[in-house]
């Protein structure tokens, strides 16, 4: 276990969060740190469950003098988003992260943290081993798939659960009490193949773009930052009117739900039309750089030979659709509340772009705090791939948290926060999509709320999470389960 967070305080959150920073957890692949889960819950002797989708259940009694109170339900999720940045030699399928300390805030070397939502298991575990805290009877659910379309969530069964009240544990800002989230689809767009044999005359360039920031295509996406899928489909439109070529291949992003950082594209052409080339990445350089000097002032789009022999080419007609699938494709804001003010009502993410080899896959990320909208917008991009003649698939569909207008919990937590530092906690709805509206969707009659520590950068290799908000907002949720009685 690494030793980089040994003296930092509360010492039992910290302990647990380096523990299960040693076990890859990527979504998809949590059967490790679930099992971790399991064998904890047996150590301390205490009831847990283990589903099929690996989710885990663990329940604690009530505390003295707290029998009668309502039971809570503290909720996270097990899995992490995996990025890297390019070149960083990581296995994110074995290797533990290397964590570091940088001032104040806790960092992965070159990868993602896993704060995400790592911190929520790390205080219900914490929390879970204490003898001496005062509380109600507690279920903590950890879930697992979370960041790849609530698996765990949509098959979680409800009978396994008695709580009345719900801490969601997977908000990313101190002080902030969530009680409203946007739901979402994830989607797929196919377009198959037709390859041709490439010509041996040609030259191939190898053309990438780098420098941006990402991050999450939620709560991340009102920041209007570049996407390096949508930045390459307005690369390889401007080149079609300015030189012939071909298209070996295009590759971008790594999630769905993660502003993509880099793409990069393998063309072939003659090589008299080098300098036209290299002018056109320029001057697209200059533009983009001029586009996003707030949001991503390192932009880059770099264009060099490529050395590995190119066989095959994509036919001008499934280049052509590639181009207009990056082109036409929705990418970004699609609507503002007009009732929240700066909330984004709707939003898209084109996350991926993959070449395969039989087909090139595009896949989204939409999310919306109203259903009608949400659908519109898969419509629109149903016609998109039809258009194309693409097959377009959506799946993982999970609803939006409504707002609750009588909320005895919300009125808890703000009365703890008032009581311990004097000032009020903000209530906010948000863009992201939490695991809230499916439980309560499977569980109507419980009351909910989601806060969580200060981090940044999440679902990007920058991510970090604040020590001492990570500190305050634990013994916060101490004093939350102490008053409710």
């Amino acid at each position: 276990m690494s030793n980089v967070l040994k003296n930092l305080k509360p010492e039992a959150v910290f302990r647990y969060f380096a523990e299960m920073s040693e076990i890859p957890r990527g979504s998809g692949n949590e059967k490790a740190i679930s099992d971790y889960l399991v064998d904890f819950a047996k150590k301390h002797n205490l009831e847990v469950i283990q589903d099929e989708v690996l989710n885990v259940i663990i329940k604690k009694p009530a505390t003295k003098g707290y029998e009668n109170a309502p039971c809570i339900i503290l909720q996270g999720h097990m899995d992490m988003v995996c990025e890297k940045n390019k070149g960083t030699d990581h296995d994110f399928e074995k290797d533990p992260l290397k964590l570091k300390i940088v001032d104040n805030y806790i960092y992965a070397d070159n990868t993602t943290l896993g704060a995400d939502n790592g911190i929520a298991v790390a205080y219900a575990l914490a929390i879970l081993e204490a003898n001496d805290l005062e509380h109600p009877a507690l279920e903590v659910l950890i879930t697992s798939e979370e960041e790849t379309g609530m698996g765990g969530a949509i098959n979680l069964n409800p009978s396994h659960l008695k709580g009345e009240y719900l801490v969601n544990l997977d908000s990313e800002e101190e002080g902030y009490l969530l009680v409203s989230c946007a739901g979402g689809v994830r989607t797929r767009q196919v377009l198959p193949i037709v390859w041709e044999d490439a010509d041996t005359n040609l030259t191939a360039y190898k053309i990438d773009i780098t420098g941006l920031k990402g991050g999450h295509s939620g709560s991340d996406i009102i920041k209007q930052r570049g996407n390096s899928n949508k930045l390459m489909g307005r690369i390889l439109s401007k080149l079609n009117d300015e030189i012939n070529y071909s298209i070996s291949n295009v590759h971008g992003g790594a999630k769905m739900n993660a502003i993509p950082r880099e793409c990069e594209a393998v063309i072939l052409t003659d090589s008299k039309n080098e300098k036209s080339l290299c002018e056109t990445m320029e001057n697209l350089n200059t533009i983009f750089k001029s586009e996003f000097a707030t949001s991503d002032p390192s932009v880059s789009i770099e264009v060099k030979k490529y050395e590995d022999k190119i066989e095959k080419v994509l036919s001008k007609e499934t280049m052509t659709k590639l181009i207009s699938s990056l082109v036409l494709i929705p990418n970004g804001i699609k609507t503002m509340s007009m009732d929240i003010e700066d909330l984004v009502e709707s939003s898209t993410n084109l996350g991926v772009v993959i070449t395969h080899d039989n087909e090139i896959t595009f896949e989204s990320a939409v999310r919306s705090s109203v259903k009608t909208l949400k659908y519109n917008i898969l419509n629109e991009m149903k016609y998109i791939a039809n258009l194309l003649n693409c097959e377009f698939l959506a799946d993982s569909d999970y609803p939006e948290w409504s707002y609750k207008s009588d909320s005895k919990l919300r009125e808890i937590c703000q009365n703890v926060y008032k009581n311990k530092y004097n000032k009020e906690a903000k209530v906010i709805a948000i863009h992201a999509g939490l695991e809230c509206g499916l439980l309560l969707e499977k569980m109507p009659h419980v009351d909910a709320i989601s806060l969580g520590p200060d981090m940044f950068d999440v679902h990007t290799p920058e991510e970090h999470l604040d020590i001492d908000s990570t500190q305050r907002t634990y013994e916060y949720l101490l004093d939350i389960l102490k008053n409710i009685k």
